[in-house]
């Protein structure tokens, strides 16, 4: 399967590794910064490799080397921009987290990826990771009984010099805050786990240590889900010296589950009223990482590509990255107006919350 990427920055290394351990042929790269494209192809060894083409613009890529699949992996105010460029060539595309910064925008990548038949999916690569997995099948098969409440933190250090790496970093309308950038992965699972459907959000946003971005660096909110259920959400870049966990929690009537670790991909609590032998094995379970990113990369990727070979949505599409990019937008929205905010969103994006703090 040809395939291009669009975005040689901090996450592109994930993109290339789990393309190439899928089989798939890098035809094409694409960076503003042509440094940026030899200096990743270069960690493969594919620096010299002279089929690969390099491209400063994107429409210039999708043009002439006709990839049959590409990753967006740009600033984040970007994502929709590019994606629906591959989209309208016919190109099913990847787009990293998160998706859009509007509900419009995600809303236009729905309408005119179902218009063209072209496979989108949003990379919330932790859903592919095997605790998630092994509590999501817990939950299917009714382990955990009726749900009570879930909870989602986020508690991880961004320094200056990670803001001062590039100067959308914490912008309103490229990047957003420590919501919108680093706990949108964790609200797309606790959203996924709770079964979806949130209803109303209330939510409390701050800038409060790092006074040179213009958007939160901690954020709260309390979900309330159309089952009854209900959920808190605590994400922040302001944990002195350096990244303290990423945990979710789900109750239930019938069992307990706590995963934890660098990308939650350890199981720290799996308590059930059925316990069997084989939950021993679920209880401290982890699988290793090397980073916060986790490994679930690779098992998106192949996911996608078993999707556009057969015809189907991929796990994770593109109402799946709405969801989670709509449940920040409710949080911003809250805090600009300080009230709860009832879902669906129809209008509201990033860029509102101009001049907030």
């Amino acid at each position: 399967m040809k395939y291009a990427l669009i975005g040689c920055g901090r996450i592109a290394v994930n993109h290339i590794k789990a393309a190439l351990e899928n089989g798939m042929t890098l035809v094409a790269v694409c960076d503003i910064r042509p440094q940026q494209m030899e200096r990743l192809l270069d960690l493969y060894g594919l620096s010299g490799d002279t089929s690969i083409k390099r491209y400063t613009d994107y429409r210039a890529l999708l043009l002439q080397s006709a990839p049959i699949l590409a990753a967006v992996a740009t600033e984040s105010g970007s994502h929709a921009r590019i994606a629906l460029a591959c989209i309208d060539r016919g190109v099913n595309v990847i787009i990293e987290k998160p998706m859009a910064m509007s509900i419009e925008d995600a809303d236009e990548i729905i309408r005119r990826a179902d218009e063209k038949g072209v496979a989108v999916s949003v990379c919330h690569q932790n859903r592919f990771n095997e605790a998630v997995i092994r509590t999501r099948r817990a939950l299917e098969a009714g382990r955990l009984g009726r749900l009570s409440h879930g909870c989602v933190h986020v508690r991880w250090n961004r320094s200056d010099d990670y803001y001062a790496q590039a100067p959308w970093r914490g912008t309103w309308a490229s990047d957003g805050g420590a919501l919108m950038n680093q706990c949108i992965h964790g609200i797309d699972l606790l959203c996924w786990l709770m079964g979806g459907d949130a209803e109303e959000v209330y939510g409390v946003t701050r800038r409060r240590l790092h006074r040179y971005i213009e958007a939160e660096d901690v954020g709260l909110a309390i979900v309330k889900f159309k089952s009854g259920a209900v959920a808190t959400i605590e994400g922040t870049t302001n944990v002195y010296p350096q990244n303290l966990e990423e945990t979710l929690y789900l109750f239930g009537e019938r069992g307990t589950v706590k995963l934890g670790g660098k990308s939650v991909n350890r199981i720290d609590v799996w308590a059930f009223s059925d316990a069997t032998k084989a939950d021993r094995a679920n209880e401290g379970f982890e699988e290793k990482t090397a980073n916060v990113y986790g490994n679930g990369h690779t098992a998106l990727y192949r996911d996608v590509a078993e999707a556009i070979c057969r015809g189907r949505k991929p796990h994770v599409d593109a109402r799946a990255g709405r969801a989670a990019v709509e449940l920040v937008l409710a949080i911003y929205k809250s805090q600009k107006e300080g009230a709860p905010v009832r879902l669906p969103l129809y209008s509201f994006c990033s860029a509102d919350m101009a001049g907030e703090f």
